[in-house]
């Protein structure tokens, strides 16, 4: 409504009362001066007797006026009179169907001329409808038969005079049908709404129509002076019904636009395809309908579940007769001992291990790396910081990036694009500035009074009193709104509010008449001169009334305040300043002065502004300082608890590891800031998410190895020099640490790869920083636990290594750093490993979990795309009640635009674009509109002098003065023409040479009552005039709205929506369109997410093969192959990777959590994480001997330990304590989705895993001849 800033107070005041005296005197005399000049002559031989046969008048001329000035005729039975031939030519010229004798005089008919050309330019887009309007009016007014379908039902007694007070007019409901149907869908575009709102209030049938039409409107209101009664049975004899001919609006000789018409055949092709209703594939079992995926899965669950059963029976009978003598019994202590041994690289070079080439070398390369470390502990952690500490000298060049746009919306995106070219080309989206305020609902019903009331309304004044008297400082200037704020025409803002039914002037209130006046504005905003507008347009109230039903506008529960600021190319200059040092100065005075104030009148008020989503974001940055703090201080206090190992108290001082916790701490920070620091020296900017949540990630990723290191080292014999046992632990997790470390690094990588800069610049960020930190690990970290253990080793005391104890105060026996087996430790081996070796319970766990991931995958479909943009503000936002109410209250869509490219007006073809899904109200074409404006028809616009230059209607200057009130139409521009005749344009159409010369006067022309289509205001910036003499216009849009769209798969399907009927229609057209709305930019990304977010598992049931997570575990799939080198061990961990990621997708179904570019990069994030929780227990297992089982026990008793102390535990830790975060993003994406994470890779790392592997795990790298490992699958090696 902003943009069609049309100078309706005349217009539409006219327009109405026009209609209501065309039934008495064709749009006889509304101005003034027309009235008094006119004189009322009455024939002698008049009576008022009633005759109603052919060739006579049921009325005739004038006999007197209202108070209110309107004018009455005379109800007299003349016979109708033969005008002379002038007289007859004029009314050939308006009423064709007319001849020889008619009913009306020429000052009548005059009138009529003059007033019909304010309803022309709403109707003339459709020739057909204009054509049966006039017919309608012109049979009412000079009919020669007038008396035939016309009867005086009351007459009013004035002075010396009767005038007529009430007929009957006799209608056949053909021809109202049709002329109803010729004009419903005949489009005003500059007000985005159908004529029929201006000229029939927006009736819904031909019936409602000529209620409104022939109601009697009250003194001093617009409408007929007197009651018509639209009859459709004569009720008098002699009488009959008006049925004169009515043309289709598909009438090829009088032919209407697709926009105007859209149920011509020609039009089909440019219609959207009618909505597909989506009807889920259900299947009925009896009462209960199921869904068609989730029936599926459930089949194929009952057949995997049934073939694993059959497969589990087979094997025990086979097992059973298999002779006992050929099984393998379980290994004794000595078996064990030389099995550790072997593990820890104690055994000699003729042992029978198979290790593959990778695999071989890399343990040579630990075994001579750990010695040479131990031996230069120094040397190495020098070299390795030095490494950082230059990395780091990067941070000198840190930046931060708070852009929305340039965060969530890449570069090369069709949206980015595409605003880029609007702005460019026509004018960047105004900013918006916005207030709700709104009544409190009831406790017990739940439901919001009316907010319309004196009480309110005054309120509202108030409110704006204080806005209009803000100032802000920029620069050393004071700003105000009416610096800033958006003027389509004149001096005064076009501020969206109730208050402009006042003209925005508290002493027009009760002048007016208060809140009756608002109701009656709610109706009759388009038409009353009292409703229009401060900034002279009409208020459609649906922009600033919210909470009401259909148009029900009196029911209104929140008045809806919107201050259209403009806007600078780019976001920046000295303009934006302005208003964003106006915004700042606006979100605090409603802050401190304006919410008490509507508190305190039990009413709620939310706001925004243009920059309120920048600023609170960038408030968020600090809002969960304290919570990250102490999460990293939590896991710390573990690291150092977990790494230490005291049996007696008197020993802890020495034996604890809280400094080499926090050396490793420190190892993670300096990771992470070199990371930054690399970046930010080649000008990668940074972005909140990376400060607050990779030091996070990064300490959660690398606690794991510091602790299966520590743990590595302690596991040593005691016996050993340091040197040996640093080496032993570096061969025994060295190739699991460089697995899961590089698998963790592709699964970041491949995040860079995904086009929105946020993700992209979070996995480039954090893929090197886990990359620094596991090479900071390998090399500075182990030099710290070589000074740990030289430290403890001489018995100083942890965090005072300078401070020495004597040695008989700790013990010694068994050495302060050899570890002990512990409870967990016990509890693996002993517990937890033999209940997952009873058949019963592997079988039990193996369907638990199919059936967990089946079900995860029918519940994957019900994720929804979008990122609701309550949850990335904090939770005490000010935004978070805006955004609600915003849904609540609002019944109009965003504006939407489509914008062509180089249409080629050599080509007389208007480009209408009809209603498409989504779009609420008819497009604002400028071209309907130029067009309207040359036409013939329309001869109050497009005009010219005697010399060819510019003539404006005559109801402007300098054909009429604004200051005397009135129009000389003998004056200046008596002599005026229209710009054309039919005979200059080609089928209506101009040439070349035409458009050319005629645009700019279109476009510079300001409306009025003679002239509604003049394009200044409404089309001022639709239309780039850049280089358009060459016969190409690079640029122009046509204005419409979307639906409300309240929920963000609202937003993405509209978007997909308004793209695929664009297509269409430049495929139709032959000419580049494109739709533009401000938030397309944002919801781009979830047109594809789900191609760039679904892992390659049996999601072919729901859709097809996706992009993403393809290349992320086949990343993973190779990293495993070629370490390993066995194909065997790389499916199962990939295997159990697909599931961990699957279920935990399932788990986003059940919190509602959507699909979007957080969690698209925490599910790759997962699957880097997950690697941990599998790998280290597969290694292990395959460097064990004996049967499956055995192997499965041992890897437990190993690993199982490490894996839950410092992989399970420590990742908890950090993130139970994200739960209290102030950020709600924090508490979705990262508490919930982490925890699932931590709770499911837990799981299947110690639950289905290990069961996995004792029933169909690879062999051993080592040559144990026993048969039952001959049973299973050959192993692949390199």
């Amino acid at each position: 409504m902003i943009f069609s800033a049309r100078n309706m107070v005349v217009i539409s005041v006219r327009l109405l009362v026009a209609l209501g005296l065309l039934q008495v005197l064709t749009f006889a005399a509304l101005l003034k001066a027309e009235k008094t000049d006119s004189q009322f002559l009455l024939f002698p031989n008049a009576t008022s007797g009633e005759r109603h046969s052919p060739g006579y008048c049921a009325m005739y001329d004038l006999c007197g006026e209202r108070s209110d000035g309107k004018v009455l005729n005379c109800p007299y039975s003349t016979p109708a009179v033969m005008p002379d031939e002038f007289l007859s030519s004029k009314i050939q010229s308006l009423c064709p169907m007319i001849s020889g004798n008619v009913c009306c005089t020429e000052t009548q008919f005059d009138t009529l001329r003059a007033q019909v050309q304010q309803a022309i330019p709403f109707l003339v887009g459709c020739p057909a409808c204009l054509r049966n309007f006039l017919n309608l009016f012109c049979e009412l007014s000079c009919s020669p038969n007038q008396s035939m379908f016309i009867n005086v039902t009351s007459i009013a007694k004035g002075n010396c005079t009767s005038t007529v007070d009430a007929i009957d007019f006799y209608v056949s409901d053909a021809f109202g049908e049709g002329l109803y149907n010729s004009c419903k869908d005949v489009k005003f575009g500059t007000m985005n709404t159908r004529a029929i709102q201006f000229i029939g209030a927006g009736a819904r049938n031909f019936r409602e129509w000529f209620a409104f039409i022939g109601h009697q409107a009250e003194l001093g209101t617009p409408g007929s002076p007197y009651a018509i009664n639209f009859k459709s049975r004569p009720e008098s004899s002699g009488m009959e019904l008006m049925n004169v001919s009515v043309y289709s609006c598909g009438d090829t000789s009088l032919g209407c636009s697709c926009g105007d018409c859209p149920s011509i055949p020609v039009c089909s092709d440019y219609e959207p395809p009618s909505p597909q209703e989506k009807d889920a594939c259900l299947i009925s079992l009896g009462s209960m309908k199921v869904k068609c995926i989730e029936f599926s899965l459930a089949i194929l669950y009952i057949v995997l579940v049934s073939a694993f059963f059959g497969w589990g029976l087979f094997h025990r009978t086979r097992e059973r007769r298999t002779p006992s003598s050929n099984t393998k019994p379980l290994l004794n202590f000595e078996d064990e001992k030389h099995t550790a041994m072997k593990v820890h690289g104690m055994v000699p070079q003729e042992t029978n291990a198979q290790l593959s080439a990778v695999q071989g070398y890399m343990s040579s390369f630990y075994r001579q790396y750990g010695t040479w470390v131990a031996k230069n502990p120094t040397l190495v952690l020098c070299m390795s910081l030095a490494v950082v500490l230059i990395l780091c000298l990067g941070l000198m060049h840190f930046k931060v990036e708070t852009r929305p746009e340039k965060l969530w919306v890449g570069p090369g995106s069709r949206a980015a694009e595409e605003k880029n070219f609007f702005d460019s080309h026509l004018a960047p989206f105004y900013r918006i500035e916005q207030l709700i305020l709104a009544t409190m609902p009831d406790i017990k019903s739940g439901k919001s009074s009316s907010i319309v009331s004196d009480d309110n309304i005054q309120l509202l004044f108030q409110i704006q009193k204080k806005v209009d008297g803000l100032r802000a400082n920029y620069s050393g200037s004071m700003v105000s709104l009416t610096d800033i704020c958006l003027k389509p025409m004149g001096q005064d803002c076009a501020t969206q509010s109730v208050l402009q039914y006042f003209k925005m002037d508290p002493e027009n209130y009760y002048r007016y008449g208060g809140v009756q006046h608002v109701e009656y504005c709610f109706q009759h905003y388009t038409s009353a001169d009292t409703c229009m507008s401060a900034f002279k347009a009409p208020l459609d109230p649906s922009t600033a009334l919210g909470g009401f039903s259909g148009n029900n506008y009196t029911e209104a529960s929140a008045f809806i305040l919107t201050y259209p600021v403009n806007n600078a190319i780019g976001g920046a200059g000295n303009e934006n300043g302005k208003s964003v040092a106006w915004e700042k100065a606006f979100i605090q005075l409603v802050k401190d002065e304006l919410l008490p104030m509507v508190q305190s009148r039990n009413l709620t008020l939310s706001f925004s502004s243009e920059s309120s989503i920048e600023e609170e974001l960038k408030r968020e940055s600090t809002a969960d300082v304290i919570t990250i703090s102490i999460s990293y201080l939590v896991m710390f206090a573990y690291i150092s608890i977990t790494l230490g190992d005291a049996s007696h108290l008197s020993s802890f001082y020495v034996s604890s590891k809280v400094l080499l916790g926090l050396s490793g701490v420190i190892v993670v920070l300096l990771s992470v800031l070199g990371s930054v620091g690399f970046f930010s020296a080649i000008g990668v900017k940074s972005t909140l998410i990376i400060m607050e949540v990779i030091p996070f990630l990064v300490l959660a990723v690398g606690v794991d190895n510091m602790c299966i290191l520590v743990h590595a080292v302690k596991r040593q014999p005691s016996g050993l020099p340091l040197e040996e046992r640093i080496s032993n632990a570096l061969v025994e997790v060295g190739p699991s640490i460089t697995l899961a470390s590089l698998s963790e690094v592709l699964a970041f990588a491949v995040g860079s790869f995904i086009p929105m800069p946020a993700c992209r610049v979070f996995s480039m960020f954090a893929a090197l920083a886990v990359f620094l930190d596991f090479l900071l690990q390998v090399t500075a970290f182990v030099a710290l636990i070589v000074f740990d253990f030289m430290r403890a080793e001489d018995n100083r005391i942890d965090c005072f290594p300078c401070i020495k104890v004597p040695f008989s105060s700790v013990e010694s026996d068994e050495g302060i750093n050899q570890r002990k087996p512990g409870f967990l430790a016990w509890y693996m081996q002993e517990v937890h490993a033999p209940i997952l070796g009873i058949w019963g319970v592997k079988i039990a766990i193996v369907a638990a979990f199919f059936a967990f991931t089946l079900a995860s995958i029918a519940l994957c479909t019900r994720i929804e795309p979008g990122l609701e943009q309550q949850i990335v503000l904090p939770r005490d936002s000010y935004l978070q009640g805006y955004f609600n109410d915003v849904s609540e209250y609002l019944r109009i869509g965003p504006p939407l635009y489509f914008v062509v490219k180089d249409y080629n007006y050599s080509i007389s073809r208007a480009s209408l674009l009809p209603e498409s899904s989504y779009i609420a109200k008819p497009a604002a074409s400028w071209l309907d509109d130029f067009l309207v404006w040359i036409s013939p028809e329309a001869f109050g616009c497009c005009r010219k002098y005697v010399n060819g230059s510019y003539c404006p209607p005559d109801d402007q200057p300098p054909c009429c003065s604004p200051d005397e009130g009135y129009c000389d139409l003998g004056g200046v521009c008596k002599d005026c023409t229209t710009c054309f005749r039919h005979s200059d344009l080609n089928s209506g159409r101009p040439s070349t040479e035409q458009f050319r010369e005629k645009l700019p006067w279109f476009l510079n022309a300001l409306p009025s009552a003679d002239c509604a289509k003049g394009g200044h205001g409404a089309y001022t910036s639709s239309v780039d005039l850049n280089g358009y003499e060459s016969g190409v216009i690079q640029a122009s849009e046509f204005r419409t709205y979307h639906t409300p769209l309240n929920k963000q798969a609202d937003y993405v399907n509209s978007l997909r929506a308004v793209r695929e009927f664009s297509s269409r229609v430049s495929d139709a057209l032959k000419i580049q369109i494109f739709p533009y709305s401000v938030f397309y930019m944002f919801f781009e990304q979830y047109l594809d997410i789900w191609r760039t977010a679904l892992i390659n598992i049996s999601i072919a049931l729901v859709h097809s093969i996706y992009i993403a997570f393809v290349d992320v575990t086949g990343a993973v799939f190779i990293v495993c192959l070629v370490i390993t080198s066995s194909v065997w061990s790389s499916a199962i961990i990939l295997l159990v990777l697909a599931m961990i990621i699957v279920d935990l997708m399932g788990v986003m179904a059940c919190l509602d959590i959507q699909l979007n570019a957080v969690s698209v990069v925490n599910l790759i994030m997962s699957i880097g994480i997950a690697v941990e929780f599998c790998v280290h227990l597969s290694h292990a297992f395959s460097v064990s001997q004996g049967d499956r089982n055995q192997r499965a026990t041992k890897a437990l008793g190993t690993m199982g330990a490490s894996v839950f102390s410092g992989i399970t535990l420590t990742k908890l830790v950090g993130v139970l304590v994200l739960y209290f975060s102030r950020s709600e993003i924090f508490v979705v994406y990262y508490f919930q989705m982490y925890l699932a994470l931590v709770i499911i890779g837990f799981l299947h790392g110690l639950v289905f895993l290990p069961v996995i592997l004792s029933m169909i795990g690879p062999p051993s790298v080592y040559d144990v001849p026993l048969k039952q490992q001959e049973e299973g699958p050959p192993s692949t090696s390199a």
